[in-house]
C-alpha cells in the first residue's frame, strides 16, 4: 500500500448529531424482546436465593431455628446473621454531617428487625421453587419492642428507639440560616404560612429489583449482575465488605428497566449474593416479586414542613422560614445517608427567587418503615411544592396575579451567578424566559377567561403555575449527599478505534431507561467525526473505566457527555497527526468529517479503517514514531455542575360530585441547554409529568399505626395510566450553560413541577370555596374533606 492509496475523493459535508431527533439505538433490542436484564441470566449450576422477611415492625430476634429449612427439598445452604459472622463487614455510609448517625448496613437482620419486609434469612436452593417452599421451614421467635411508625411520636423523649447506640431517632439535623428571618417576617406588609406534607411512595421501576452473583472457579471471581444504576459505587463497597479485591469482583449493570432512584443504592440483598456465590463457589439468582419490591426497596420522601413566608407591599419576598420533619424509615442508606432527601428539602426551598432572608431547619427522624432513599427529583418535589404554594398564598393576600408575583420575585439575568439563601449558586438559566413562555403557549390571559366563564356556570376550574430551578451534573466541589465522602463529581470516558475501524466508546454511567446509548454516541460522532452508526457504546460496567459511581442526579448528559467530548476531541487529533503523514500534510490542515480525515479544500482523504490498518497493521506506511494507539481516555470534572429551570403549568378542572380532577391543559418550558436528542428530552419531560403527576394525585403508601403497609399490591397502590396523562406542549429555552458542550441535566424536571402546579391549579379551582391544597397527593377522599370542612366552617359562621 503506498500513500496514494490514501487519496480518495470524500464529502466533506459536516454532519451534526447533537440536536437531532436520532432514534434510539437501544429500542430494537428493548422492542424485540432481545434486551438483557439481570433476571435473564443463567449461568451454569445456577442456584436461587428466596428471603424470609420481617413480619414485625419493630422486635428483638430471640431466635432463628432453621435446622427443618436446611433438610428441605432442593436446600443448599441457609443463613442468618450469626453466620456472616467475622466474614462480612458491616456497610457504613458515612458523612462529615454534624449531628449525623450512621446506620451499619448488613446483609440480614442483627439482633433486631426495623420494619415488615426487613430480610432476617436466606435460602439457597436449587429452583426458586424449593427455596421458596423452605422459608415456611424457618422459625422465628421475636419480642415486640414498640411499632415507632409515627414520624412525630418518634420525636419525643419515651419513643422506642430504632438504633439504641445512637440514643436517639433523629438521624441527622441540619439548619441553614441567612439574614434574620423572624424578624423579617414580623416587618413583612403580608405573612402566608401553611403546614404541607407529602406521603410516601413507591417508586415502581417497570422491572423489580434483581441480582445475579456468578462464581467463575478459574480465576476465583465473583461477577455481579445487578439491576442497579451505580454499579462502580456498589462494586467498591462491596469489594470492602467481602475482602474482594478488584481484581477478583466486576459488577454489569446489564439493560435496567427503570430506576427512579430505587436502584440508586447499595441493597444487602446484593452483599448476601456475593457472600454466598464465594462461600458455595457457585453462581446464585435472586429476582423480587412486586410485594418484595414495594416492601423492601428504598421509598420516596414523606415529609411535613412548616412554612411561612413573607411579602412587602409590592409583593416581592421578603423572608422565608422553615422547619421540616422527614420521615427516613429505619437505616440510612448507602452510600447517600439518611440526609438526602430531607436536608435537600431545605436546601432547595428558596428556589429560582430572590429571598434575601432564609431559615430552614431539618430534622431526619428513624421510623419502623423501609429507608427513603434517592426517588427523581430528590428533595426538591416537596420544596417546590412548599414555595410554590407560598407563591400563589401570598398573590392571593396582596391581590395580584400568581403570574405577576413570580415575575416579580425570579432571579433575573443581570443577577446571575445567583447564591441562594441557603449557598446554592444558580448560574445563568432561563428562569424568566421559561415563566414567559409557559404564559405565552399556554395563552395565560385566554385560560383565565375560560375560568371565569366556567365559574358563571358552576364549574371549578384552576389554573396553577410552579416555577423551579435544580442543580445538575454536580462537580467534585458539591457532594451529591451532604457530607459524603465519596467522589461523584467526575465521569470517566474511554473511545478507542480498533483494527478494523470500529469504535468503542465506555463509560461507567449506567442507563436504566435515559438513551445513553444513543446521545452519548451523538456527541462522540460530532466531535470525533465519526459517523454515527460506526459506534458502539459500553455502559454500567464496572471494569470498563478505573472508576464510576454510576448515573443519578442528573448528571450523566453533563458528566458522561463532557467526557465523551474531551476524550473525541483528544482522538480526533491523534488521527489528525496519522492522517497529516498518510496525505503528506500538515495535521492544521486535516479535516476529520463522517469516518474520513480529509485535506482542506483537497479531495485527499483516508478513511478510519485505512488510519487504523496503518497504525496497527502495515509496518511499512507509517514511520514507528507516527504509530499512535487510536485511544484516549478523559476524566472530566465540571466542578460546581450546572443549573436546569423550568415552570410548569396546569389548568384542571374539580368535579364536586366525585372529587376527581380532571387536567384540561398542561404546558412546560424548561432550559435544559444545549439538546443532544429533543425526542428523547420530550420522552424524558412526558414521563416525569405523568410520575409528578403520580404525586399530586394518586400514589401513596399507608401504613397502620403499626408499621404494617396497606397498599402492598398495585390492586390497591394507584398509578397514573395513559387515560390520565395530559396531552402536553413542551417548549425549550435552550441556554448554554457553562459545562462542557453547554449541556444541563433534564430528567427529574417532571417530578419536581408537576405537584407543586396541580396542587395550585385545584387550590386555584376552589378558591371560592376558600380552599387550599397543603397535602399530596390529593386524592378524592382528601378533596372530599376538604369541601365538607369548607361547608361545616361557612354553616358556623
Amino acid at each position: 500500500m503506498s500513500k496514494e492509496d490514501f487519496a480518495r475523493p470524500t464529502d466533506v459535508a459536516r454532519p451534526r448529531h447533537v440536536g437531532a431527533p436520532i432514534l434510539r439505538t437501544e429500542d430494537p433490542r428493548l422492542l424485540t424482546g432481545n434486551g438483557q436484564f439481570t433476571a435473564d441470566r443463567n449461568a451454569v449450576r445456577m442456584l436461587h436465593v428466596a428471603f424470609r422477611r420481617s413480619d414485625r415492625p419493630h422486635a428483638r430476634i430471640v431466635r432463628v431455628d432453621v435446622e427443618r429449612a436446611i433438610t428441605g427439598a432442593g436446600v443448599v445452604a441457609v443463613y442468618r446473621a450469626e453466620d456472616l459472622a467475622g466474614e462480612c463487614k458491616p456497610v457504613i455510609p458515612y458523612s462529615r454531617m454534624p449531628n449525623y448517625y450512621a446506620t451499619p448496613i448488613m446483609p440480614l437482620a442483627t439482633g433486631k428487625v426495623r420494619y415488615v419486609g426487613e430480610a432476617v434469612a436466606a435460602i439457597v436452593a436449587e429452583t426458586r421453587y424449593e427455596a421458596e417452599d423452605a422459608l415456611e421451614l424457618i422459625d422465628i421467635e421475636y419480642e415486640p419492642l414498640g411499632a415507632a411508625a409515627d414520624v412525630e411520636a418518634n420525636l419525643s423523649a419515651d419513643a422506642p428507639l430504632l438504633h439504641d447506640e445512637a440514643g436517639t431517632n433523629v438521624l441527622v439535623a441540619r439548619e441553614f440560616r441567612k439574614g434574620g428571618a423572624e424578624a423579617d417576617l414580623a416587618a413583612a406588609h403580608v405573612r402566608v404560612r401553611d403546614r404541607f406534607r407529602m406521603t410516601r411512595k413507591a417508586p415502581l421501576a417497570l422491572e423489580p429489583r434483581s441480582c445475579s452473583a456468578e462464581f467463575d472457579a478459574r480465576s476465583e471471581a465473583v461477577t455481579l449482575y445487578t439491576a442497579s444504576n451505580i454499579p462502580g459505587i456498589v462494586r467498591d463497597a462491596i469489594s470492602d465488605a467481602l475482602d474482594l479485591p478488584g481484581s477478583r469482583f466486576r459488577v454489569v449493570a446489564p439493560d435496567v428497566g427503570g430506576s427512579f432512584g430505587s436502584k440508586g443504592s447499595l441493597y444487602p440483598e446484593e452483599i448476601l449474593l456475593c457472600f454466598a456465590a464465594r462461600k458455595l463457589r457457585r453462581s446464585l439468582k435472586w429476582t423480587a416479586d412486586r410485594f418484595e419490591d414495594i416492601a423492601s426497596s428504598s421509598q420516596a420522601f414523606s415529609e411535613i414542613v412548616d412554612a411561612e413566608m413573607g411579602f412587602d407591599e409590592n409583593g416581592v419576598a421578603v423572608a422565608l422560614q422553615a422547619d421540616v420533619i422527614g420521615d427516613v424509615g429505619a437505616y440510612s442508606i448507602y452510600p447517600w445517608t439518611s440526609g438526602l432527601e430531607p436536608v435537600q428539602v431545605v436546601s432547595f426551598l428558596p428556589g429560582p427567587y430572590r429571598i434575601p432572608s432564609y431559615r430552614g431547619a431539618v430534622r431526619g427522624v428513624a421510623t419502623s418503615k423501609p429507608p427513603t432513599g434517592p426517588y427523581r427529583g430528590v428533595g426538591r418535589p416537596i420544596s417546590a411544592f412548599v414555595t410554590e404554594r407560598l407563591m400563589d398564598m401570598g398573590a392571593r393576600a396582596l391581590g395580584i396575579d400568581p403570574l405577576e408575583i413570580r415575575r416579580r420575585n425570579l432571579v433575573r439575568e443581570e443577577e446571575f451567578p445567583y447564591r441562594i439563601a441557603s449557598g446554592i449558586i444558580w448560574d445563568k438559566t432561563g428562569f424568566q424566559e421559561c415563566l414567559e413562555a409557559a404564559a405565552e403557549v399556554a395563552d395565560y390571559q385566554d385560560l383565565r377567561r375560560q375560568q371565569e366563564s366556567a365559574r358563571r356556570d358552576g364549574r371549578y376550574l384552576g389554573l396553577g403555575l410552579a416555577s423551579y430551578a435544580e442543580l445538575t451534573g454536580i462537580g467534585s466541589r458539591i457532594a451529591v449527599a451532604p457530607g459524603m465522602p465519596i467522589n461523584t463529581g467526575s465521569e470517566t470516558a474511554k473511545i478507542r478505534i480498533d483494527s478494523t475501524g470500529a469504535i468503542t466508546a465506555r463509560f461507567g454511567v449506567a442507563s436504566h431507561g435515559q438513551g445513553l446509548e444513543t446521545t452519548l454516541a451523538q456527541i462522540v460522532a460530532d466531535d470525533l467525526g465519526a459517523r454515527f452508526e460506526d459506534i458502539k457504546v459500553i455502559q454500567g460496567d464496572s471494569g470498563e473505566v478505573p472508576m464510576s459511581t454510576g448515573t443519578y442526579a442528573s448528571r450523566s448528559a453533563v458528566l458522561g457527555g463532557g467526557a465523551a467530548k474531551h476524550a473525541s476531541l483528544a482522538l480526533r487529533d491523534k488521527i489528525k497527526r496519522v492522517a497529516s503523514h498518510l496525505l503528506e500534510a500538515s495535521a492544521a490542515d486535516i479535516d476529520v468529517v463522517a469516518g474520513k480525515a480529509t485535506v482542506t479544500g483537497t479531495d485527499r482523504a483516508v478513511s478510519f479503517r485505512q488510519i487504523a490498518k496503518a497504525v496497527y497493521s502495515d509496518m511499512r506506511t507509517l514511520p514507528v514514531e507516527a504509530r499512535e494507539e487510536l485511544e484516549a481516555s478523559y476524566t472530566y470534572d465540571p466542578i460546581n455542575g450546572t443549573t436546569a429551570g423550568a415552570t410548569h403549568l396546569a389548568f384542571v378542572e374539580v368535579d364536586l360530585a366525585t372529587c376527581l380532577v380532571k387536567i384540561l391543559k398542561y404546558v412546560v418550558a424548561e432550559d435544559c441547554g444545549r439538546i443532544i436528542n429533543p425526542m428523547i428530552v420530550d420522552g424524558q419531560v412526558h414521563g416525569g409529568v405523568v410520575q409528578g403527576i403520580g404525586a399530586a394525585l394518586y400514589e401513596e403508601l399507608v401504613y397502620d399505626d403499626n408499621g404494617q403497609l396497606l397498599t402492598a399490591s398495585l390492586a390497591d397502590y394507584v398509578i397514573p395510566s395513559a387515560v390520565e396523562a395530559p396531552a402536553m406542549d413542551v417548549v425549550h429555552v435552550e441556554s448554554a450553560s457553562a459545562a462542557a458542550g453547554g449541556f444541563r441535566g433534564m430528567g427529574e424536571g417532571g417530578t419536581i413541577g408537576a405537584p407543586a402546579a396541580i396542587a395550585n391549579a385545584i387550590s386555584d379551582a376552589l378558591s371560592p370555596l376558600g380552599i387550599g391544597v397543603s397535602t399530596l397527593p390529593a386524592t378524592p377522599e382528601r378533596i372530599f374533606r376538604l369541601i365538607q370542612n369548607a361547608k361545616s366552617l361557612s354553616r358556623g359562621s
